[in-house]
């Protein structure tokens, strides 16, 4: 067998594309848009291989246009979550004995695959599937991607690159074996490279995975699939399955051989999956790593010496973008009276501007939220804030499901800094902001700090970098993604690892060696070239 010690390519993060009218790439979009929805695909699951068809199915349709019908899944059940274990475990001894240059060869064939032939593709499912507009499904689906990929790959050979020192005599070494059993990924609607991460990065480290996607993105999970096969992944590694989540859950958490959790979703059902996971501690064989990023009541808080316009677009973006479905959206912001007024000129001239409708219309910022479930929540908060004295909605408030599920941007002004949308993650376009007294700084960085048991991504914005310091301090334990004189949302790989503390998540940071290090399981070795023959010390003499 030949033998080196390799470097890998040097990964550098992925050029976002403009989609500027006339440019070749939104030619190519729009045509490859346009030829998905004139199909309707017939999605099986994927176990060791095989299509996994049941005959029970599901019809799937764009969020923004549900009078469509792009495709079909096929549901599964307790059957195929068994067999999906089986096919990891069968396939674990191989994918984990296959040297470790030829399974990251594996994702950096797929980043360049998603770079070229396939960026069109599964830009166009993702805008479909999650009714993101080509910007929004660019940054996630195609550049972070594509990061994930590249920048993993040089965190596993640098985690394998790490050494303990040998004393004279000895040679210590250690070893990162994959994790004794299979990986559990359960993944969200609202980005694509999130789902591919939470199954990539622990297979890359040698793990064999069975994957339960959101109903709402098998669409886009189909067609990552493909991109896996394509890119050489051996069947068995990822294997997908669909169906209801508690009975798929109570096969994989009563199995011997579960030995991680990787998890994207909401706090609620991370907790339940947590406390499953302690009830049944005593039939594995090891002990689950865990793994979550779940809910965020993201901040902006403003300092008055903020720059107002750079304040104004921090809430426009934050806020608004995919529909504020992002994890890291920001949902509630504090505005210094002083700037206040400012601040709402600008806010609603740029709401104003927003165009909202169907992704086929490149002109529209605003698409729709992901379901009739989310809608009917997000629309009842704008009814009772409609209704409440403590609350006025300044901008938006309007809402319509007769074509798709579009929830108009939505501004409420809140009285009181408790108010119940001040503190309760909507996952939505709305933020409620509150105008405080600049004399009430402190008492008000505290009630930021406080008024939410999450803690994932928070902005401040000012340019007295006193403030800025006082803020920085105050709010330390507040989100584990902070911005200065930026928007809450955007992280990059390499650049901002991803993650928060408190009721948001572990914090592990994917996108960075921290998450990488979850999926292994050290072995360390101890060789003497000249052992002891004599049980006897000096001392003794």
């Amino acid at each position: 067998m030949a033998t080196g010690f390799f470097n890998v390519p040097v990964p550098t993060n992925e050029p976002v594309k403009s989609y500027a009218p006339g440019s070749a790439e939104r030619e190519e979009l729009q045509a490859t848009l346009k030829e998905l929805q004139s199909q309707e695909f017939d999605i099986p699951m994927v176990i060791g291989g095989k299509e996994i068809r049941t005959g029970n199915t599901a019809n799937i349709h764009p969020p923004h246009n549900l009078k469509k019908k792009v495709g079909q899944y096929h549901i599964g059940g307790a059957e195929q979550a068994k067999m999906a274990i089986e096919a990891a475990q069968g396939a674990k001894a191989e994918w984990a004995a296959m040297p470790w240059e030829h399974r990251v060869s594996i994702f950096l064939k797929a980043a360049d695959l998603l770079q070229g032939p396939w960026r069109a593709r599964i830009n166009a499912a993702t805008m479909i599937a999650q009714s993101k507009n080509a910007f929004q499904a660019e940054i996630d689906a195609a550049c972070e991607l594509i990061d994930f990929f590249k920048f993993n790959v040089q965190y596993a050979t640098d985690i394998y690159r790490e050494q303990p020192e040998s004393l004279p005599g000895m040679w210590n070494r250690l070893e990162y074996r994959p994790l004794d059993g299979f990986v559990f990924a359960i993944t969200p609607f609202n980005f694509t490279s999130i789902c591919a991460n939470l199954c990539a990065a622990p297979a890359m480290m040698g793990n064999t995975i069975v994957w339960k996607p959101s109903d709402d993105q098998i669409y886009s999970a189909h067609f990552l699939m493909g991109l896996f096969k394509e890119a050489g992944l051996p069947d068995g590694v990822i294997n997908i399955v669909y169906g209801d989540g508690p009975e798929i859950g109570d096969v994989v958490f009563n199995h011997p051989d579960f030995a991680g959790l990787h998890f994207t979703g909401s706090t609620g059902v991370f907790q339940n999956l947590w406390k499953t996971i302690g009830n049944n501690i005593h039939k594995y064989k090891s002990y689950p790593r865990i793994v979550g990023e779940t809910g965020g009541k993201d901040f902006i808080v403003a300092h008055e010496s903020a720059d107002v316009k750079a304040v104004a677009t921090g809430i426009s973006r934050g806020a608004f973008e995919f529909q504020g479905q992002k994890c890291s959206a920001a949902s509630r912001a504090y505005i210094p009276s002083t700037m206040w007024n400012e601040v709402k000129e600008l806010l609603l001239a740029d709401i104003a501007s927003f165009k909202m409708g169907p992704v086929d219309d490149f002109s529209n910022f605003v698409n729709a939220v992901i379901n009739e479930r989310s809608f009917d929540k997000l629309a009842k908060y704008i009814d009772e804030a409609k209704a409440s004295v403590d609350a006025e909605i300044i901008a938006g408030g309007g809402y319509d499901k007769s074509e798709g599920y579009f929830i108009e941007p939505t501004v409420i002004l809140a009285k009181d800094p408790k108010y119940v949308t001040m503190c309760t993650e909507l996952f939505g376009p709305i933020i409620t902001i509150y105008v405080y007294e600049p004399a009430d700084f402190d008492t008000m960085l505290e009630l930021v700090d406080s008024s939410s048991p999450y803690a994932l991504t928070g902005a401040i914005f000012a340019q007295d970098r006193y403030a800025l310091t006082k803020m920085a301090n105050a709010l330390e334990y507040a989100a584990g993604n902070f911005y200065i004189n930026d928007k809450p949302t955007g992280a990059v790989v390499g650049q901002q690892p991803f993650g928060g503390s408190r009721a948001s998540g572990t914090n592990d940071k994917a996108g960075s060696k921290m998450n990488l290090l979850r999926w292994v399981s050290g072995r360390t070795i101890k060789e003497t070239f000249v052992p002891a023959t004599d049980y006897r010390y000096p001392f003794l003499g």
